[in-house]
């Protein structure tokens, strides 16, 4: 396509008689091609300076297609000699500049398409006026062990694009911000201080290759000082420098800049190596709210520097950043990319509009407000090209008088001078309105609670170390209305004042919280619907706020993933980083923000008790299958890989029967298949009994033991074949062996729940295999029943009930239900893992009458309920004498009873019950032959 069939609009000529005068050379292009050349030099004097000065060359460029004309002049570019470059790159500056200038007034380019062939040629010129320093300095042997052959690299050096530059978003008249870096580690030595002293030279005399304004112009006006501490810093740092600097002192606003950050000239491969190590420095894991009060601090120190304060006149206002200018979208966009970056790879965009558009695809903004900053931003863009085009200004300020306005308006094909200043004047209203609503550190919309009295409680509050810091306290102060209304509100407002008190004084640090409390005002809802609730999960929250970020991410009330999906995404996250401690804090941190939306929904009553207990086991089994891969493969670095098919964590107990409560343990055991290997093949080989022990207990190690971030769970591993005297691991032969000719039968009853849930699939089948068949075995009816009459006994002797809440202990209580149950499977000879279907297994064997089964169901299904409410309310014991306002709610909802006295009532009758089966069942003959589901 050429450059007159691209043309969709016209820039109207301020001045007609210099745009006339301009186009005597240009006599033999198209009628609209002409037209635009008299718009853009009737308007600017630059431009037109630049057409009379490049006549030929322009007059061959409009004829071709405009995607090829300026990577055309940067291969020639690239062809010259590094010695002619100053001169080569002014006069490839001014082309570029005038081809970019025409495109962008004729509308043959989008913004974007502007700003990256600006920036393309910016990286290019960076790129040669570094190597072209250098190729001097390396043939004069400056640079210790660097030859002609360490050009391509630059010797270590590079260039990191940052701001407009690092974005792709380089404007027309734009300064380039840089920051430079040298490689320490190709400097040994005394080597180091030379090569240092070297790269700071060759980096003030490329900035003057690039900056010196000769009778050709200048290529770019070049800004270091976004470099660390550039009052004090060398202008070329070494990357460990800089690396040590950002992560002692390194502040919010850096953090912000590097977010457009980008390898643009010299050692790419160096510079992207040192962004990924800078990464979480810039991205933080948890949601980083307090990053808010930052940018709104800087704002305000940006205003006040500039004496930027909002006035009604357009006239001399800075587009850049005065109040709703371009700096108050990108602060808008860059803070949400900052908050949430972190935790969605997917935010950390460089460009400001794609990033507007990934924020409103992930939820973070409203697509309608995404579409509108995205149609300011440009809008905005395009005025301050036009501004700085007039006479390559380095400006961002609108006119002063109103034929600069209508010289302004021209440039952008708009007759109507007024309307022009209409809808800038408009556009920035509507930016400033809408960030000073997302910066203003008050709080928006919610409860003043100025009429709320403050309890005595609340005095000692500012003695609690989450409000240690000023700025905590400060942010705090601006909450706390709002909280004690929303306290006050609650249906027992001693009890939820009470329980905050307890979250607030276990809290360790409060900026980040309390930030995100006042940015999220259906956040402060929740943590005070929490505290009201349920005391022991506010209690955890304490310890763990960073939860909390799970409730803002978009997906927290998402319908539940499923154990696969849950897999896949917490092993998507363990590739994220390839540090073993770091992966282990990964999976906690994962797992407390799960466990904690299990939690809520429950509260709330979006799941109920049976549903939590399946999602709490899928949990368990995803971070069993995704971690099992990364400790292997960390055990395996120093004693090689799983000899044969490796190991499988078979789950027993609950977990077997795929049904956890918020605290309970983990019964496992290890089963491996090593083939015919004796030893591990690695460094440090070990004999295969040895390496799959050591390899279990690593894997017992990532699960419980406390790091920064927790455990995971505990571990129970008395299951085993021999318990407690057997090895933590035992060979498939062995199991198999054992569980033919030795195991008790409290063994089998066990086996009748477990369940592979990790390692090899091939290894998992046969281990369900095994079982199957133990399961299908003869066996001595009246032993079994024998045997679990003593188990029962054994079982009542060990521990009494605690408290009439106590529904786990004692006879009719969960566990002997499940006993009773596993027997039913064990004498059937059935399949099922779960308490309801053996039950039902053992009715339809003639064992248990139907209604029998139906009322040991009942009555297993309402104890397991109020057991599975009362481990998220409550650290230790329900009692009912204790029990808050909230925590009766929630019981009454799952339960199904509204007075606590009648559900005590129903659970007394349905144990007394269960007891009179189970003790008639135990002395009941078992005659019948079985059946397999």
């Amino acid at each position: 396509m050429s450059f007159a069939a691209a043309i969709t609009r016209t820039p109207i000529a301020f001045d007609q008689e210099a745009g006339a005068g301009a186009l005597a050379p240009f006599g033999d292009l198209p009628p609209e091609t002409r037209e635009v050349l008299a718009g853009a030099a009737g308007c600017s004097s630059h431009l037109r300076a630049l057409m009379e000065r490049e006549s030929d060359w322009l007059g061959e460029a409009l004829t071709c297609d405009p995607a090829t004309v300026l990577p055309a002049e940067m291969d020639a570019l690239r062809a010259r000699p590094l010695s002619e470059m100053k001169s080569a790159l002014r006069r490839s500056k001014g082309r570029v500049a005038l081809f970019a200038g025409l495109a962008d007034l004729a509308g043959v380019w989008s913004l974007e398409e502007v700003t990256g062939a600006l920036t393309d040629f910016a990286d290019l010129s960076v790129d040669l006026a570094m190597k072209s320093v250098l190729s001097r300095e390396f043939e004069r042997g400056r640079f210790p062990g660097q030859t002609q052959d360490d050009l391509p690299q630059a010797g270590g050096m590079v260039a990191l694009a940052m701001g407009k530059l690092g974005a792709h978003e380089l404007n027309y008249s734009s300064d380039i911000d840089l920051i430079l870096l040298f490689d320490e580690s190709r400097y040994a030595g005394a080597d180091f201080d030379e090569a240092r002293a070297g790269f700071v030279k060759a980096t003030r005399r490329m900035t003057a290759l690039l900056s010196e304004n000769t009778g050709e112009g200048y290529v770019w006006r070049t800004d270091l000082r976004l470099r660390p501490d550039p009052s004090v810093t060398p202008v070329c740092l070494s990357m460990e420098a800089a690396e040590r600097y950002y992560e002692s002192v390194g502040r919010t606003w850096e953090r912000a800049a590097h977010i457009k950050a980008r390898p643009c000239a010299g050692d790419l491969a160096a510079g992207a190596t040192y962004l990924e190590r800078l990464r979480p420095f810039i991205w933080r894991r948890h949601l980083d709210f307090a990053a808010i009060q930052d940018a709104h601090d800087m704002r305000l120190r940006i205003k006040e520097h500039k004496g930027l304060h909002e006035t009604r006149s357009l006239e001399g206002r800075d587009l850049k950043l005065g109040p709703g200018g371009i700096r108050e979208i990108e602060f808008f966009t860059q803070t949400r990319q900052i908050i949430a970056g972190g935790r969605d790879a997917s935010l950390r965009l460089r460009g400001t509009v794609p990033a507007l558009a990934r924020l409103a695809e992930t939820g973070w903004i409203p697509s309608e407000l995404a579409r509108r900053f995205t149609g300011h931003y440009r809008f905005l863009r395009e005025i301050e090209h036009r501004v700085q085009m007039v006479a390559d200004a380095r400006t961002h300020h609108l006119p002063n008088s109103p034929d600069g306005f209508d010289r302004i308006a021209r440039m952008c094909g708009e007759p109507d001078t007024d309307a022009f200043r209409d809808s800038i004047a408009e556009r920035l209203r509507d930016v400033r309105e809408t960030a000073e609503g997302f910066f203003a550190p008050g709080l928006r919309g919610a409860q003043t609670g100025a009429a709320v009295a403050e309890p005595e409680v609340v005095a000692r509050w500012r003695h609690y170390p989450a409000l240690r810091s000023s700025r905590a306290q400060e942010i705090f102060e601006r909450l706390k209305p709002d909280l004690l209304a929303r306290l006050a509100a609650a249906p027992r407002p001693d009890e939820a004042l009470t329980a905050f008190d307890g979250f607030l004084s276990g809290l360790p640090a409060g900026v980040q919280l309390f930030s995100m409390f006042q940015a999220n005002p259906n956040l402060r809802a929740l943590i005070v619907d929490i505290a009201s609730t349920a005391p022991a999960l506010a209690s955890y929250l304490s310890r763990n706020s960073s939860v909390l970020d799970a409730v803002i991410g978009g997906s927290f009330f998402s319908p539940w993933p499923g154990k696969v999906t849950l897999t896949l995404d917490l092993a998507r996250q363990f590739e994220e980083s390839a540090d073993y401690e770091e992966q282990l804090d990964i999976a906690r941190s994962w797992l407390k923000e799960w466990h904690f939306r299990v939690g809520v929904h429950l509260l709330r009553g979006i799941t109920d008790a049976a549903e939590a207990g399946r999602q709490y086991a899928d949990l368990a089994e995803a971070v069993l299958a995704a971690l099992l891969p990364v400790v292997s493969a960390q055990f395996a670095r120093r004693h090689g890989p799983p000899p044969g098919r490796g190991g499988v964590a078979v789950a027993m107990g609950s977990l077997g029967a795929g049904w956890i409560n918020s605290r309970s343990d983990l019964d496992l055991i290890v089963i491996y298949d090593s083939g015919d290997a004796e030893a591990s093949d690695g460094p440090r080989p070990l004999p295969v009994a040895t390496y799959f022990a050591r390899l279990t207990k690593a894997m017992l190690t990532a699960l419980t033991a406390p790091t920064a971030e927790g455990r995971l769970y505990e571990v129970d591993m008395r299951l085993r074949p021999s318990g407690k005297q057997g090895p933590v691991a035992t060979s498939l032969s062995a199991f198999e062996n054992y569980q033919r000719t030795e195991a008790w039968t409290w063994e089998h009853l066990a086996l009748t729940r477990a369940r592979p849930v990790a390692g090899s699939l091939s290894l998992r089948e046969e281990v369900e295999a095994v079982r199957l068949a133990v399961l299908e075995q003869d066996r001595d009816a009246g032993k079994v029943l024998e045997d679990v009459r003593d188990m029962r006994r054994r079982l009542a002797e060990a521990k009494g009930r605690q408290g009439v809440l106590d529904v786990k202990r004692g006879p009719g209580g969960v566990q002997d239900i499940e006993l009773i149950a596993q027997a039913g499977a064990l004498l059937t000879r059935a399949h099922a893992r779960r308490t309801a279907p053996q039950l039902a297994a053992a009715a339809r064997a003639g064992w248990l009458k139907p209604e029998e089964s139906e009322r040991l169901t009942a009555a297993y299904r309402l104890a397991r309920a109020v057991l599975s409410v009362g481990r998220l309310l409550v650290d230790g014991p329900l009692d009912p004498d204790t029990l808050g306002q909230g925590a009766c709610e929630v019981l009454a909802r799952e339960t199904g009873f509204t007075d606590l006295d009648a559900l005590l009532d129903e659970l007394e009758r349905r144990r007394a019950d269960a007891t009179g089966i189970i003790d008639a069942l135990l002395e009941r003959p078992f005659a019948a032959a079985g059946t397999t589901p």
